[in-house]
């Protein structure tokens, strides 16, 4: 029986001189305990060592595979080939199926095998003469280290560096565009203050000051390439009465140098832009599809590179960009921040402030996992990032209509992922709520209270009078007639006596006409 082992330095075939120590698996350790053991067990038949790295490195990845390298198939013809009797022991059931069909030999795999590779592996030193334990060492963690590589396939297209310095060079160009533009609309501002209120868009701004020049060319140029209609008319009808200063055409020129490199700038950002969106999705497609290029890129940059990003942990690729925030939380025992980068997201975005915390956590969840498989994983599609957002989406709508569904049995089948639609309640603003002052004062509303209470009291005892007035007028009407009448009676003969008496003196005069007019009143009362 022969054996194929492979090891970093080369391929190795053993002879098997005693094959029925072979049959007895348990104890097969025993026979390898020393190297002299080990030599009278197997025996080295031919070594075929490795050139350099590469192709070790091409040997190992087809084994990996389970292919048949052209070096093994050249030694196998060589060597094996003598001995086609025998059997071929190999570690790989897969190899061994492809040596058996290309090149008819009979290959064996069994726990037997298994335990002898064990025992060669253990004595390896002994076995193989001239190849000495640090050069075996530096072999293996070479092999290692470009095996590794290779397994994340670190090609030209996998670079993160050029995302980080793709990032950087957009944010620095967004700062000087905003730097220059503020200055170029200064500057014009003394000539034509009315154009900057009129076009907001700071590239037309730029492109329409470079066209016209001096404000007194407005009227005779045409700018319909640059501005609708409506407010080329208005930026007419502004330069005939615009209260700007004159200025030479140095200072006009000056201001014209300034907007092509604006105008310049502005083009190559948006070049940029696309090719960082094309390298994100070469890179990190997953990712790219769950929190945007921007956010996407701005976590690589952050973390260094995308195996760094991979490393961390969700709870901080959900902090990443606050740490001067959660640090100063810690130190002072508040409140830690809930997000740092991932902020910018728009599935966070898109949320209500009740909700942002939640979002942003799930969020971080579901990203650490995109970053792990865009890492780590050999596929290059975005199927798991779609996947991953759509759970997000729909926890998202969850939360916004505060409904708490249970799905189990046949319900799961029903249930349905619709596409997520943010419905943004329009309030209007309530202008009562600026004034901190009272509308009316407290004095004013007590006397007003008051009024309304003694009108509702008065309201109510006319009511009262009125109804006892009826009720007496339908029940005594004859009665009443009769006490007018006796009263009447009672006063003729009253004013009879009085006549007949004889004058008195005219303070009595008084006092008695004062009685008659409080029996009057008196009387009226009782009427």
């Amino acid at each position: 029986m022969l054996v194929l082992f492979e090891t970093a330095a080369g391929y190795a075939i053993f002879k098997v001189l005693n094959e029925k120590k072979l049959q007895e698996v348990d104890s097969l350790w025993k026979e390898f305990e020393t190297p002299e053991k080990a030599n009278k067990i197997v025996k080295l038949k031919h070594f075929e060592k490795f050139q350099d790295t590469t192709e070790a490195l091409a040997a190992s990845t087809a084994l990996v595979e389970g292919k048949l390298s052209k070096n093994l198939k050249k030694i196998l013809k060589k060597i094996v080939a003598k001995d086609a009797h025998e059997q071929l022991a190999v570690a790989d059931a897969k190899l061994g199926g492809v040596i058996k069909d290309k090149l008819n030999l009979s290959c064996i795999h069994s726990p037997m095998v298994i335990e002898l590779m064990r025992g060669i592996r253990s004595q390896i030193e002994g076995l193989i003469t001239g190849l000495p334990s640090r050069e075996m060492a530096a072999m293996c963690l070479g092999l290692a280290h470009s095996l590794s590589r290779y397994k994340l396939k670190f090609s030209p297209d996998k670079v993160d560096t050029m995302i980080i310095q793709a990032i950087s060079l957009l944010d620095d160009l967004d700062k000087e565009l905003n730097n220059y533009i503020m200055r170029c609309r200064e500057w014009y501002g003394w000539h034509f203050p009315e154009l900057g209120k009129i076009i907001t868009d700071n590239l037309m701004y730029c492109k329409c000051v470079r066209k016209v020049g001096d404000r007194s060319n407005f009227a005779s140029s045409d700018v319909s390439d640059i501005l609708p209609e409506e407010i080329e008319e208005d930026v007419k009808a502004a330069a005939e009465i615009s209260m700007g200063t004159e200025v030479s055409e140095e200072d006009i020129n000056n201001i014209i140098h300034l907007c092509d490199q604006v105008i310049e700038i502005s083009e190559y950002r948006t070049q940029l832009y696309d090719y960082l969106k094309n390298r994100m999705m070469a890179i990190a497609p997953n990712l790219t599809v769950m929190v945007g290029e921007l956010v996407g890129a701005r976590l690589i940059a952050h973390a260094g590179s995308l195996l760094n990003l991979a490393k961390h942990p969700a709870s901080t690729v959900q902090l990443l960009g606050a740490e001067k925030a959660l640090f100063r939380a810690l130190k002072t025992k508040r409140d830690t921040p809930k997000f740092g980068l991932i902020y910018h997201a728009s599935l966070v975005g898109q949320t209500n402030t009740k909700n942002k915390g939640k979002i942003s956590r799930m969020l971080a969840a579901k990203t650490a996992l995109t970053i792990r498989y865009d890492a780590l994983g050999e596929d290059t599609s975005a199927e798991m990032g779609a996947e991953n957002r759509l759970k997000v989406e729909t926890r998202l709508r969850l939360l916004e209509e505060r409904g708490i569904r249970r799905i189990s049995g046949t319900g799961k089948a029903l249930a349905r992922t619709d596409k997520y639609q943010n419905k943004s309640e329009i309030k209007i603003f309530d202008p009562s709520g600026d004034s901190t002052l009272p509308a009316v004062s407290k004095k004013r509303k007590i006397q007003e209270v008051e009024e309304q209470e003694t009108e509702v009291a008065v309201k109510a005892k006319k009511f009262k009078a009125e109804m006892k007035e009826e009720t007496t007028v339908e029940d005594d009407g004859p009665v009443k007639k009769k006490k007018k009448k006796k009263d009447k009676e009672k006063q003729a003969e009253e004013e009879e006596v009085l006549s007949e008496e004889p004058p008195t003196s005219p303070a009595v005069e008084n006092t008695e006409k004062k009685k008659k007019k409080k029996k009057k009143m008196k009387d009226e009362g009782e009427d």
